[in-house]
C-alpha cells in the first residue's frame, strides 16, 4: 500500500518571481523533511519545464520524490517519481499507459477531483492517490473549481 507522507507540497512556477526563487524553496522545503513536492508549471514552455524539472531533481537528489503536473512526457524525461493529472489532461488509464506500471521504476499517479462524482469515477481507475478539492479559496488559478472545504475533505475520506 502507498504510503503519502504527512506533507505533499507543491511548487507552483507561477508564485515564484523567478526560478532562482522556485529552486530556493524547494531546497528549504527538502531541509525541512518534505519528502514529496509536485512541479507545477502551467505556463511554461515544454524545454524551459523540462530544465526547470531536470534542476530539480539534480538538486533534490533522491530524497525527495518528485511528482510532475500534467505533463506525462516530462514526467519520464526528468526521471520523475510520479504524475499528477486532472480532469482536463490525460485519463488515469492514459497516463497509467505512458507512466508504466510494474515496470522500470514503479512511478505514482494521482488524480485531482472536485467533487463526489469525480472522486467516485477516479477511484475505479488505476491511480494510486486521489486529491479533492480545492479545500479553500485559491488565487493560484485562473478558474478555480468551487471550494469543498474540510467537510468535503472528511466526506471523501469516507
Amino acid at each position: 500500500m502507498l504510503q503519502l507522507p504527512r506533507l505533499y507540497a507543491i511548487l507552483d512556477a507561477a508564485c515564484f518571481p523567478d526560478v532562482a526563487g522556485m529552486f530556493a524553496a524547494a531546497e528549504e522545503l527538502a531541509a525541512a523533511g518534505c519528502t514529496l513536492l509536485q512541479y507545477r508549471n502551467k505556463s511554461g514552455n515544454a524545454r524551459q519545464m523540462l530544465e526547470e524539472a531536470r534542476e530539480l531533481r539534480a538538486r533534490l537528489g533522491a530524497s525527495v520524490k518528485l511528482i510532475m503536473n500534467d505533463r506525462a512526457d516530462l514526467c519520464l524525461a526528468a526521471q520523475y517519481d510520479g504524475l499528477h493529472v486532472g480532469q482536463d489532461d490525460l485519463s488515469p488509464e492514459a497516463a497509467r499507459r505512458i507512466i508504466g506500471v510494474g515496470s522500470g521504476p514503479a512511478r505514482w499517479l494521482g488524480v485531482s477531483t472536485h467533487n463526489p462524482e469525480q472522486l467516485a469515477e477516479a477511484d475505479k481507475t488505476s491511480a494510486d492517490y486521489l486529491a479533492i478539492g480545492p479545500v479553500f479559496a485559491t488565487t493560484s488559478k485562473a478558474n478555480p473549481d468551487p471550494v469543498v472545504g474540510l467537510e468535503g475533505v472528511r466526506r471523501a475520506r469516507e
